[in-house]
């Protein structure tokens, strides 16, 4: 009976033996191992659970579990892992305390899987307990428990804590090792995790993906080329490239040093390796480093060999259509979501939102009906609605969304702040960023460096330069966010010569430079004419400083030539650089062009900014001002005309003031205020009390020149 018993559970034991069977399988199985009552075996019946737990079927598992006469540690230790793996880290706790209530030690595997839970929700407290227990027990010294305490120390943070476990270790595996570089890695310590490799290596310790994967995070710029290329032969020596997950790492390495082409090179020696990670880290690297043609083709090659793009991938390559160039594909790819159904998917919607937003801004209605139709919103898209707003001069509305947002249950962060003070900058309301500078005070945001900067920008805006340098003494000067904007406030208040002191000072903290301080050092040349200064800024910009002059600096130079009255060297200088001008060089061209009264270079530069923005108003402006200048009411009648056809408008000016805590905004021509009637019946009022006033003022003033005989007698009485 019991050979015949062996012989009946052969067949099963040799189903458990084979790869993750599927559900029906399992069931079957289990139906069969009911039948045949042999749900007894507690090996058997472990290896049913372990199947249920594999294929994520925990409330089947944990039915197995319940209906198990005879546990032992192996079955407790399936159900605590299985549950750890699908991240209920509550039911097996839970677990792990009806083991101990019923008498069963903890072993190695228990304390693993464990603190693999442990570190996974950051439970420092918690982790740190069954630290205790595991001394306790005895099992400090194994290798196993021992990875795993020394893997949830680095994870909560505590990597010196993680180092003493790890020293404590009598045995070292590849695990150990790779969970304490994954330590220092995550704390940003490329010292200690570049030492533990070479260690690692030196003794002989087998090197796999989970060691190079956290490494390559680390090679993050440009001077860490060399290095990073030394790891890739060392990844190709030890033969890892056949692992997606080191491929990946080390395309976006290669993308942080700035070499898109290794990590294109790498990408396409990966062939079968790929993944759809890798498909995105690629996206990503190409978008980063302006190249949206390299950027789309992957996309359409992932499609054709077989990829589906995931969210990621969406939002990624919909977010890089802001410009107006690749405006067209941004419209296609809005076409594509909506026809596989993903567009109302919240980070897709929030790129969609971004691509709108872009640009100049002009399709600023597509973005708030996005925001308006979302069904789940989060911080993100109220974020990106506000910031968008504020960057394209639609401050009222933005400041209306933020204060839906604050008596909502919405959470303000940095970038609310950020926006909503610009906002108020653009404004020019004084009294409301005041107080939203103190709730951002309240809020704890004050001291970040963004909202610093756009503090620094309201208030220069609003006049008090004196409050804008005091919130730069107050913030963290060792990035140059702060700084650009405090030499713009400077640079835009007619005090050019501090802004250049400031720069001296940014130089002498050795606060890393970028392209945006030396707009605003040309901004302050340009204010204050200094143009040898400025031309000179522009000449030694990569030789000196280690950045390529842009179009907006090429902008700022013209712009100070203008101002000069050097327009011969403006037009070189447009002609020499070393990329085809965009529309805002030849703006800032026909500006100089209407100082300096240059009608014929005005109407060239004109032709073509009328030929590549037809539409665009300022051209249209620009050229009826210098015709009316120059008293030529022809050509400003065929302008005015050609404007009509084209239904091109000038954009009114805005005027706000601020009354009581209460916007008033005012544009030409306008009757849209509520108490128009009012306003202009007192304006009117005015105007005459003015002219009463003048002309008391010049009779009486006529007969005091008449009384002491400043006119001859006849003059002033015929003038009279």
């Amino acid at each position: 009976m019991k050979v015949t018993h062996m012989l009946m559970n052969e067949p099963i034991k040799h189903h458990f033996k084979a790869s993750i069977p599927s559900l029906l399988t399992i069931l079957t199985t289990h139906c069969n191992i009911i039948k045949l009552g042999t749900i007894y075996d507690t090996y058997i019946a472990n290896n049913l659970l372990n199947s249920y737990v594999k294929t994520r079927n925990l409330k089947l598992a944990h039915k197995v579990f319940d209906e198990m006469p005879q546990r032992d540690t192996v079955t407790w230790n399936s159900l605590i892992a299985g549950f750890v793996n699908n991240g209920d880290f509550g039911c097996a706790w839970g677990v792990l305390i009806r083991m101990k209530r019923s008498g069963f030690c903890f072993d190695e595997y228990t304390f693993g899987s464990v603190l693999k839970g442990v570190a996974f929700n950051e439970c420092l407290f918690v982790g740190q307990q069954v630290h205790g227990s595991v001394v306790k027990t005895g099992y400090g010294g194994s290798v196993y428990s021992g990875s795993a305490l020394l893997d949830m120390y680095a994870k909560c943070g505590r990597v010196v804590d993680a180092r003493k476990v790890f020293d404590g270790l009598g045995e070292r595996n590849t695990v150990s090792w790779n969970a304490l570089i994954s330590g220092y890695v995550e704390s940003g310590d490329r010292v200690n995790s570049f030492e533990l490799f070479k260690c690692m290596h030196r003794e002989g310790v087998s090197i796999d993906d989970g060691t190079f994967s956290p490494l390559l995070t680390l090679f993050d710029s440009p001077e860490l080329y060399k290095l990073t290329m030394q790891v890739h032969c060392m990844i190709i020596k030890h033969g890892m490239l056949c692992d997606s997950s080191v491929v990946n790492a080390t395309i976006s390495a290669y993308s942080d040093c700035g070499s898109v082409e290794d990590a294109k090179g790498v990408f396409d020696g990966a062939g079968g390796e790929r993944d759809l990670v890798s498909w995105n880290a690629m996206l990503a690297a190409s978008l980063e480093h302006n190249k949206q043609a390299m950027a789309f083709n992957l996309f359409s090659e992932m499609q054709i060999s077989g990829f589906e793009p995931d969210i990621y991938t969406y939002s990624t390559v919909i977010s890089s259509c802001f410009e107006e160039d690749v405006w067209n594909q941004g419209q296609s790819l809005h076409a594509l979501v909506i026809k596989k159904g993903v567009e109302h998917l919240t980070p897709i919607s929030n790129s969609l939102m971004a691509m709108y937003s872009g640009s100049n801004g002009i399709y600023m209605d597509y973005a708030t009906r996005i925001f308006e139709n979302m069904e789940v919103k989060d911080q993100v898209s109220w974020n990106s609605m506000l910031t968008g707003l504020s960057q394209h001069g639609f401050s009222e509305n933005a400041l209306k969304l933020f204060q839906i947002m604050q008596s909502g249950s919405i959470g303000m962060d940095y970038y609310a702040f950020s926006a909503v003070l610009r906002s108020c900058a653009d404004l020019a309301t004084l009294q409301l960023g005041q107080q939203i500078h103190g709730l951002a005070r309240r809020s704890g945001f004050e001291s970040n460096e963004f909202v610093t900067s756009s503090l620094v920008v309201m208030y220069s805006k609003c006049g008090i330069i004196e409050d804008a340098r005091s919130c730069f003494e107050t913030s963290y000067k060792q990035n140059a966010v702060n700084w650009n904007s405090i030499m713009f406030a400077y640079a835009q208040n007619g005090q050019g010569h501090i802004a250049l002191d400031l720069f001296s000072q940014m130089r002498k903290r050795r606060v890393k430079l970028d392209h945006i301080t030396f707009v605003a050092v040309l901004t302050a040349c340009s204010h204050i004419g200094l143009v040898e200064e400025g031309y000179s800024f522009l000449k030694h910009m990569e030789s000196d400083y280690g950045i390529s002059p842009r179009m907006e600096h090429y902008a700022c130079v013209i712009d100070l030539l203008g101002r000069a009255g050097r327009l011969k060297e403006a037009k070189s200088l447009v002609k020499s650089m070393p990329f085809q001008p965009n529309a805002m060089v030849w703006k800032t061209l026909l500006g100089a062009c209407r100082l300096c009264g240059d009608v014929e270079y005005a109407m060239e530069v004109a032709r073509f900014l009328l030929e590549s923005e037809p539409y665009e108003h300022c051209t249209y402006v620009l050229l009826c001002e210098l015709y009316g200048h120059l008293r030529r009411w022809d050509e400003v009648a065929v302008l005015k005309k050609a404007m009509k056809e084209k239904g091109v408008k000038k954009v009114p000016g805005w005027s706000w003031i601020e009354i009581q805590n209460h916007l008033h905004a005012f544009n030409a021509d306008s009757h849209s205020h509520s108490q128009d009637q009012e306003i202009h019946h007192m304006l009117r009022k005015l105007m005459d009390d003015i002219g009463n006033l003048e002309i008391s003022y010049d009779v009486e003033n006529f007969m005091d020149e008449l009384n002491d005989g400043s006119f001859p007698m006849k003059a002033s009485l015929h003038h009279f």
